[in-house]
């Protein structure tokens, strides 16, 4: 049986461009040895960079760079030095042996498995780098003819690899901490939005059981009247209730898994500000208006309660975005007040009708229409009222013509863990 290794056209086509990017950052060079070309180039930091960046084939990018750079010196000195080709094939030949054994050495390294352990990725590329220069020496003392490395030469090339190692893990390391932090910020949000569902789901669980009792007392007075075809059906209802509740259960039970403290820790009201006000600046971009955000925050721990204010504050920043037309201002603020924590969201939007203020938390009140003009569910403020509530605080709106402004207050020991 015969194994066969096939390479996507991408895969081939990145290959490709990091032995071109490698061939010309390669030319942005210091020469520290007299009478060789020997070079300090930002190759290798592309190189080695680019394969991190994505998985690659390291081998084939190996010898491909090798063989771009190659060509692409001997061209450069022909074109511009008039350079016999031959001469200069030999020339460069241990340059092109560098990147082959370079690759070969961070294969057998396997570097990706340490790409989350900054200090070890570092050694042990600077590590391959060395050896890999130290082989490209070796070449050129018996291709060249050129004079060995001393002591002092070899501790150069070992500095210069751990700067350039050391160099491109940083660049790496910030990279990916910044894509983590994204999908950190990815999972809240979705996280929060579940939250949300979960509560909603358990509210229709009740109702649920509340009408399947309902149903069998309904089936037990039938009976006892002696209509047996009236409690038969009646039974047979409850039944079909009493398994939509079932069916309920296993769904509230997966999604409460997923949203359960466990699996996101905990965050600092800061950085769940961060996190509010980065995602709701890309929803009013979505809809076209130009808003600033104020944040002010004169308190700062840990809470555990994180999905849940994630959760009611996305709602209420979502809706005062929605209510200022064109460009305005939406303010999010946290103080301490005594035992409670004080969170505000205010706009200067188109407010609401001082007729509303006392029904706008109860299901069904909403002011928004689509396209259509048909009404949204209205249960985003009656769900911001339910998380309020779980976490054993209180909700109150002030609105005029200019400004609205949502006050939230809650316990501080209710939402706030044991770290400060």
């Amino acid at each position: 049986m015969h194994s066969k290794i096939s390479i996507s056209r991408a895969s081939l086509t990145w290959i490709f461009i990091i032995a071109l990017l490698t061939a010309i950052g390669s030319e942005i060079k210091i020469m520290p040895f007299a009478n060789t070309t020997f070079r300090f180039g930002l190759g290798s930091i592309i190189f080695f960079l680019c394969t991190l960046l994505r998985p690659t084939p390291i081998i084939l990018a190996g010898f491909t760079t090798s063989i771009v750079i190659t060509i692409f010196r001997v061209i450069i000195n022909y074109s511009f030095h008039d350079i016999p080709l031959m001469d200069s094939l030999v020339t460069h030949l241990p340059a092109a042996a560098f990147y082959v054994l370079f690759a070969v050495c961070l294969q057998i390294l396997s570097i990706h498995q340490y790409r989350e352990k900054p200090l070890m990725l570092g050694l042990l590329v600077a590590f391959s780098e060395v050896f890999s220069n130290f082989v490209e020496q070796l070449f050129r003392f018996f291709v060249n003819s050129y004079t060995f490395l001393h002591l002092h030469d070899l501790l150069i090339l070992l500095a210069v690899a751990l700067l350039r190692s050391f160099f491109v893990v940083g660049i790496y390391s910030s990279i990916l901490l910044a894509e983590q932090k994204k999908r950190v910020q990815e999972m809240l949000t979705i996280g929060s939005d579940l939250y949300v569902e979960t509560l909603y789901l358990k509210k229709s669980m009740n109702h649920i059981e509340t009408i399947t009792a309902n149903g069998f007392d309904l089936y037990r007075q039938l009976k006892s009247l002696g209509y047996r075809s009236e409690s038969l059906q009646a039974l047979h209802i409850a039944q079909e209730i009493h398994e939509v509740k079932k069916d309920s259960q296993r769904i509230y039970a997966g999604i409460s898994k997923i949203v359960g403290e466990k699996s996101f820790g905990t965050l600092r009201l800061s950085e769940l500000l961060h996190y509010i006000e980065d995602g709701n600046s890309k929803y009013a971009e979505l809809l076209g208006k130009e808003i600033q955000f104020n944040i002010n925050i004169d308190t700062d721990f840990q809470t555990k309660e994180h999905i849940a204010l994630l959760a009611l504050l996305n709602n209420l920043t979502a809706n005062a975005i929605e209510a200022i037309e064109g460009q305005g201002i939406v303010s999010i603020a946290i103080q301490q007040l005594q035992d409670d924590t004080v969170i505000t969201v205010c706009d200067n939007g188109k407010g609401i009708l001082q007729s509303d203020l006392s029904i706008i938390f109860e299901p069904g009140y909403t002011t928004k229409y689509n396209v259509d003009g048909v009404a949204a569910t209205g249960i985003g403020l009656s769900h911001v009222a339910e998380l309020v509530n779980k976490l054993n605080g209180s909700i109150s709106v002030e609105s005029n013509n200019a400004n609205t402004m949502f006050k939230i207050t809650v316990p501080t020991q209710t939402i706030q863990t044991g770290e400060t």
